[in-house]
């Protein structure tokens, strides 16, 4: 298969996240969601490398790079899922892409060894996409309601972005993400443990939830990351870096289509604000 076809499919696994995450959210908690998504993906995983390697010895990363896959991938996803628990479904999903942008922000300056006054501009260009995105059109004011979710969303883009540009300088020699993984899944089986003690009697949700959570653990967790690096280690990185920022309005047209959510006029031109953001950056960075 051509490495760009790999590089679709593994866009399109992510890009299904959020309506899959708002399927899920539907019947479970976030403690509930946590578990029965990072356990099946760490069983994907770690199976997967026991076909590869004929072993099931997974390659073990140092404590500080143990602890950077911890708050990249679980604490990402904790977070994601608390955003799209408290914020509408769309302008979430759209907020957490600001990480697209940061991570040119972020490399930006540690290359350049300094602030310019482009970055700065990419950055405006980026918040005033997620300012877009919250106000609605309504100038100033948002709903107060969702202040909360809007900040998990935000919080989410800071995240993905620096633990990307720090896994990056780190230069690991293996992939970790199976560690990283069943380090997420340990500790979302404990969060889930003290969910169900702290419940009494425990019902089991909806089998559409729950289905919904293994997807998400099977595929944007779990097939994505497979699929991204047979990608990045045959295909061109400057063709997958652009095809990479398909992922932000195939998920709004995912969302829209299986959760029949209305998009906003706003909302869909601060998205175009955070993508153009991130492509001009990428240019200027290989300029």
């Amino acid at each position: 298969m051509h490495p760009h076809l790999y590089a679709f499919g593994a866009i399109l696994c992510w890009a299904s996240l959020p309506a899959a995450t708002g399927n899920a959210l539907d019947g479970l908690s976030i403690p509930e969601l946590l578990f029965f998504s990072f356990v099946p993906a760490a069983l994907y995983l770690v199976a997967q490398e026991a076909v590869l390697r004929r072993s099931f010895r997974i390659p073990v990363p140092s404590l500080r790079v143990s602890l950077l896959g911890i708050a990249g991938i679980f604490g990402y996803h904790w977070v994601y899922y608390l955003a799209l628990a408290h914020a509408p479904i769309v302008e979430g999903a759209i907020l957490a892409t600001t990480w697209s942008f940061w991570i040119v922000v972020i490399s930006s300056v540690l290359h350049f060894r300094g602030v310019r006054l482009s970055t700065i501009g990419l950055a405006a260009l980026g918040m005033y996409g997620a300012y877009l995105v919250i106000s609605g059109g309504r100038g100033l004011s948002f709903d107060a309601a969702y202040g909360v979710g809007y900040a998990y969303a935000l919080s989410c883009g800071l995240i993905w972005s620096g633990f990307s540009v720090a896994l990056s300088r780190l230069r690991p020699g293996e992939d970790y993400m199976p560690a990283f993984t069943v380090y997420a899944a340990c500790i979302s089986t404990g969060m889930f443990a003290v969910h169900v003690l702290g419940a009494g009697d425990y019902i089991l949700p909806s089998s559409s939830s729950l289905l919904a959570a293994v997807y998400l653990g099977l595929v944007p967790l779990g097939l994505s990351f497979t699929l991204w690096n047979r990608a990045i280690v045959r295909g061109n990185m400057a063709v997958i870096g652009y095809l990479s920022y398909l992922t932000p309005p195939l998920a709004v047209l995912l969302v829209a289509v299986v959760r029949q959510v209305p998009v906003s006029v706003y909302a869909l031109a601060g998205l175009a604000c955070i993508l153009v953001a991130a492509v001009l950056g990428r240019r200027q960075m290989s300029a």
